[in-house]
């Protein structure tokens, strides 16, 4: 069981659940929220993320870039604890739970919903998996082609964000494109770290990851102008809503603060080892962030 949970990638997961949360937390204030509808979204999301975790487990070493000279963050194929054919398995096996539990957040959260919104989150069901596992697996992966950031911002910011709103609250609200950006620029900003620590690795194996392409120094700066448009986004929220802005928008700097320590803690002379710790931190203090800024939208709307 430990070599399952390993390649499940568990310090992945709190971001995945993120953006739904985030839309819960927006869907709470507005007064509408369904606890069922929130459990499937989020087992749907985490199901999705392990399916992820899995595919690129075996597309990364099926395409040569898990080698003898991946020295950190090694994976479970890459070093024979799941050979590559339960790995297929088990791929199979998620992206079917993955479709089971989709179809029962679709069934339960669309009961009134007219034909055209069915088909529409059917197919960004359908994108979703084809997205978890055409990452790394195929013969074209969009992740070596540098494209995998735009994908992460989209599920894990936008959709994650703005489709557990309306599942909720059968509306759209379009103020909430701004803390949905703000999830979707610090989901980056883990993948962005994860190219970072195995650029020199993804140079010589031709995966062109955006630190590949526009070089180390670059690849940080980019980081870190992720922080800063994931902090404006969360702070634009409230003007751009015409919420009142009080003493609880200045709460939000306790979970702004630990985002700001990790641009002051990050320069482009680390080492994969010392970058790799900073996925977890970015990926928990994301999730704090949103949680911060969630029960502050709760108490205003009270």
């Amino acid at each position: 069981m430990n070599r399952w949970v390993d390649a499940a990638r568990p310090r992945t997961l709190p971001l995945a659940v993120g953006s739904i949360l985030l839309g819960n937390f927006l869907a709470y204030s507005a007064g509408n929220f369904n606890l069922l509808i929130a459990v499937l979204a989020i087992l749907t999301t985490l199901l999705l993320q392990i399916l992820s975790n899995f595919a690129n487990d075996l597309g990364d070493f099926s395409n040569g870039v898990d080698n003898a000279d991946r020295k950190v963050a090694l994976r479970a194929v890459q070093t024979g604890k799941i050979s590559q054919q339960e790995m297929r398995t088990a791929v199979i096996w998620t992206a079917v739970l993955s479709f089971v539990s989709g179809i029962s957040l679709l069934f339960f959260g669309l009961k009134n919903a007219p034909i055209e919104v069915w088909g529409t989150f059917l197919g960004l069901g359908f994108a979703a998996i084809a997205a978890a596992v055409a990452y790394t697996v195929g013969k074209r992966p969009y992740g070596y082609m540098g494209l995998g950031d735009l994908s992460v911002f989209l599920f894990f910011g936008l959709i994650g964000t703005l489709g557990t709103y309306y599942l909720q609250t059968y509306t759209l609200n379009y103020a909430i494109l701004f803390p949905a950006s703000g999830c979707g620029f610090l989901s980056v900003a883990v993948l962005n770290l994860n190219n970072l620590r195995d650029i020199d690795n993804d140079i010589k194996t031709g995966k062109n990851s955006i630190p590949v392409r526009i070089g180390r120094t670059f690849g940080f700066y980019y980081q870190k102008a992720l922080y800063i448009l994931a902090i404006a986004c969360f702070y634009a929220y409230p003007f751009v809503a015409g919420l009142k802005i009080g003493i609880n928008q200045q709460v939000l700097i306790i979970g702004i603060y630990p985002i700001i320590q990790l641009f002051r803690e990050l320069h482009s002379e680390m080492s994969s080892e010392q970058i790799d710790p900073y996925l977890k931190k970015t990926a928990l203090r994301t999730l704090f962030l949103i949680i911060v800024f969630g029960v502050i939208q709760i108490l205003t709307s009270q």
